[in-house]
């Protein structure tokens, strides 16, 4: 008798300004899930959060392979109704006041592990994976916790300074206090230029470089029409260095990659990532000494575990002319487009997609059952 699939729901989309990089990202994770173990269920989320009926959400991943599409049930419950088959929709039991699944006629939970991949915020924040553990379902990569602490980077970089760990100089400005952000007294405390970008966002959006005192006003508010709190941060000069990290008890770190940008463009912007095939150039792996790749991957995965990640990350350092190794930050959800450092990253180190995608799920089951084996109210 053949085991049963292992259920997946791969969750994209969302509110966040990264709502495109979701839906390129989720395409490429559900075309390499190996379909001989895993039965995948699509969950796409429109740019209002709300989700997508079944014949549209196909529609934005059209080239993905089959499995089932959800669709939103009715206005009184939370959650999704299977197209074909058994109901899979969470609802609120107003007994516990808590979120459950309901498991369909086979009387199978509905969804065994969920795969988010929402970059940003309500997704890449710790929003679905408290909802996951809410409705107790497994939930692929970090847990509340470190998507939080990661998500914000204004709490990451007070995090690793506070452990010792070499960051950039930055200044942290919610909105209520932006009338006391001026560029003199930015460009006092970090020098010139320096960056401005939200704290809460990734893939570039919203990051400006700032040169002088004229361009400071505009770049305050394109990081504030993303975000109520942004950053300023000092402009390292250096190289870009990325590593890939898989695994929570003891993780492992891939060989390390660089970014080179092209001389047109000014620095690793959302359009050289996304719009320009040409403005940038990923060397993987980077051309670095076996001694500096070691202290990097090795770095990579003390600040994985310092900032509470689990399953997987990507960690971003500088690479001074002086030999500095400078983090810059981590993201928890790693984007999987075609252009993406985390999946060649993993190639290069002799991990393919698939099976970073199996050791990601198995990861994410294997802390799902010790967390069940935990005691929830106190003995006698």
């Amino acid at each position: 008798m053949s085991e049963q699939k292992i259920r997946v729901a791969v969750v994209c989309g969302g509110k966040s300004a990264e709502h495109e990089v979701s839906l390129a990202s989720a395409k490429n994770v559900m075309n390499a899930l190996d379909q001989k173990k895993y039965e995948i269920n699509l969950v796409v989320l429109d740019r209002q959060g709300r989700l997508l009926s079944s014949v549209t959400a196909q529609q934005c991943l059209e080239n993905a392979p089959g499995g089932s599409a959800f669709a939103i049930g009715d206005e009184s419950t939370f959650g999704f109704e299977e197209t074909g088959g058994e109901i899979v929709t969470i609802v609120r039991d107003e007994s516990s006041a808590s979120l459950i699944p309901l498991t369909g006629e086979s009387g199978r939970t509905p969804i065994d592990v969920i795969f988010p991949v929402m970059h940003g915020p309500d997704g890449e924040d710790g929003s679905i994976q408290g909802l996951a553990r809410l409705a107790n379902v497994a939930v692929v990569g970090s847990s509340v916790l470190g998507s939080a602490v990661n998500m914000d980077k204004d709490v990451t970089k007070r995090l690793l300074e506070q452990a010792g760990f070499p960051i950039a100089r930055f200044v942290a400005i919610r909105y209520s206090e932006r009338d006391r952000l001026t560029f003199d007294a930015v460009a006092g405390e970090l020098g010139s230029p320096f960056f401005v970008k939200p704290a809460n966002l990734g893939s570039s959006v919203g990051v400006c470089k700032v040169t002088c005192r004229e361009d400071f006003d505009a770049a305050v508010a394109e990081a504030f029409s993303y975000d109520t709190k942004i950053i300023c941060e000092e402009f390292i000069q250096g190289r870009e260095i990325e590593c890939a990290v898989l695994g929570t008890d003891s993780p492992i770190a891939s060989v390390p990659g660089e970014i080179l940008i092209q001389a047109e463009h000014d620095f690793y912007s959302y359009d050289t990532k996304y719009r320009d095939e040409h403005g940038a150039q990923l060397v993987i792996p980077a051309d670095l000494s076996e001694e500096m790749a070691a202290k990097i991957r090795e770095l990579a995965c003390r600040v994985f575990i310092t900032t509470c990640c689990e399953g997987m990350a990507r960690v971003d350092f500088f690479l001074t002319e002086d030999g500095r190794v400078i983090i810059n930050e981590l993201n928890t959800i790693p984007g999987f487009t075609d252009v993406s450092m985390y999946p060649k990253l993993w190639e290069a180190s002799g991990v393919s997609v698939t099976e970073v995608l199996d050791r990601l799920i198995d990861d994410a089951l294997q802390r799902f059952e010790q967390r069940t084996r935990l005691k929830t109210q106190v003995d006698g």
